[in-house]
């Protein structure tokens, strides 16, 4: 099966979700800085999870440029990763609204934590059909920056409770770690393919 519809059902998804996020974040009821203040914790929430979404989906483009082949197993992975995706904008509502109160930021962090577990288990999916051998396969390696990143949000989950500031700030910390798109990916196509093969692919 090719992965044309994989990658554009996928883009629309993601699309839609920048949307419903966009559409939650309302003006503020009242005209003075101060009523425009009161949405703060709601608009540093909006953008951290804009953030999320974009380092997704970019790294979802190149995860998916080194598979040549898809099945069933792959397609299931994918739509386990926009399901964890979709609930993205319910969880930073909650949190935004509620200024970083400990439940709704203990569980901003469960979401992703569940779509970082997602992410990994479509990566497997790929790495098993394309072989061990595969672009993705040796790009990835043991994926210790993806272990990394996992154990931080299993830490910012429970110090939501107590401290949900320090929560936030190691949510913007992993953000930052994968900001810069994954170049893992990009230099072992390089070193595999011509720059024109490489320009191909993508």
């Amino acid at each position: 099966m090719q992965k044309h519809r994989v990658e554009a059902f996928s883009d629309g998804v993601i699309a839609i979700i920048l949307t419903i996020m966009v559409l939650e974040l309302h003006s503020p009821h009242g005209a003075t800085l101060q009523a425009l203040f009161r949405l703060g914790s709601l608009f540093l929430s909006y953008v951290l999870s804009y953030v999320y979404i974009g380092i997704y989906w970019n790294n979802h483009h190149h995860m998916l440029v080194t598979a040549h082949r898809i099945n069933g197993k792959i397609m299931w992975a994918n739509l386990h990763v926009l399901f964890w995706l979709s609930l993205i904008p319910f969880a930073t509502n909650w949190m935004g609204n509620n200024g970083f109160a400990p439940m709704p930021t203990a569980f901003y962090g469960l979401i992703m934590f569940f779509a970082a577990i997602a992410y990994t288990l479509l990566q497997w999916a790929i790495v098993a059909e394309h072989g061990p051998q595969s672009a993705l396969a040796q790009a990835v390696g043991n994926d210790g920056k993806g272990k990394f990143s996992t154990l931080l949000y299993v830490i910012a989950i429970f110090l939501a409770f107590w401290v949900p500031w320090i929560s936030a700030l190691l949510y913007g910390i992993v953000a930052a770690i994968w900001f810069i798109p994954d170049k893992r990916i990009e230099r072992t196509l390089q070193n595999r393919h011509t720059p024109h093969e490489v320009e191909e692919a993508s």
